[in-house]
């Protein structure tokens, strides 16, 4: 890290955005977790917990450089840094003795910081997610399109929602209690203030689903998109998702961006056919504290 960078930490939101909002709204695509994540903190405090919110700005000649934040759960967020700034960083953390459960990145930061994060810690880093980017440049709704329509969700569709979300949990290993999914506490799940849209048949059959956030610094990012397995390969799920993100545009989205499994080759070449761009790879660690087991 050049001599001259710093890295600033608070737990004052307000003044955390008045001085990095315009770095993290630079680049609204890559930044879209931090945006979506801080924009929820700064509206509903205690989202994540009661614990107070960690964040930090790298700073140099009176320009932010990079940001991180570390939620209650103690996992740590990063926008890209260098392998020098995720080393510097992970020391610094280490050396002031701050708890971190994980931390999410793109691939090669998120790398950089938990190798060293292990070797000032002993905490091994446990890979625990992997994704895959994506802007949307043209959109190019799919040929033939599936009959039917896109129709926004409203609270007569709560029901159907929240088993959907439940299943795509399963579907994708998502890493949350399924069980805690239901209807009492749906508000607070990470899809509660997500909008939905179904894609509905002729008939008025719900058969694929949409997510999305709320518009911030100009980005949208569709999630989750989940059709059920035995309705697959019809269409369905490209035709809600160009209906997601024509709306995101019609609402003035200058980035539509989502994140896909890249070992999941069939949603990849779904997306990238509508008009989706890859961008980069982002990968997630989580950190075993465990001692090793006497020999």
């Amino acid at each position: 890290m050049h001599p001259d960078d710093d890295w600033h930490l608070t737990e004052d939101i307000d003044d955390f955005l008045t001085r990095a909002g315009d770095f993290l709204r630079s680049r609204p695509a890559l930044h879209n977790t931090p945006l979506t994540v801080i924009e929820k903190l700064r509206t509903c405090p205690d989202a994540f917990g009661a614990e107070a919110t960690l964040f930090g700005r790298l700073e140099s000649g009176g320009k932010v450089h990079a940001i991180f934040y570390r939620l209650p759960s103690h996992r740590l967020t990063l926008t890209a840094l260098s392998p020098e700034q995720a080393e510097a960083l992970a020391a610094h953390l280490a050396d002031l003795g701050h708890p971190l459960s994980g931390v999410l990145a793109d691939h090669d930061t998120a790398t950089a910081f938990a190798e060293t994060w292990q070797r000032h810690t002993g905490a091994a880093p446990v890979p625990n997610w992997r994704a895959r980017l994506y802007r949307l440049g043209t959109l190019t709704p799919p040929q033939p399109r599936p009959e039917g329509r896109g129709r926004v969700m409203g609270a007569q569709d709560h029901e159907q929602l929240v088993g959907w979300c439940r299943e795509f949990c399963a579907d994708v290993g998502e890493n949350v209690s399924i069980d805690a999914i239901d209807a009492g506490s749906w508000a607070d799940t990470r899809f509660a203030d997500k909008h939905f849209t179904f894609w509905e048949t002729p008939d008025g059959t719900a058969v694929s689903m949409a997510g999305s956030t709320s518009m911030v610094g100009g980005m949208v990012r569709v999630d989750p998109v989940y059709t059920p397995a035995h309705l697959r390969g019809r269409g369905y799920a490209g035709a809600v998702t160009v209906a997601v993100s024509r709306a995101a545009l019609t609402a003035g989205a200058t980035d539509v961006v989502l994140f896909a499994d890249p070992a999941n080759l069939t949603s990849n070449a779904l997306y990238q056919r509508i008009g989706y761009v890859p961008v980069t790879e982002f990968a997630g660690y989580g950190f075993s504290y465990e001692a090793p087991e006497a020999g």
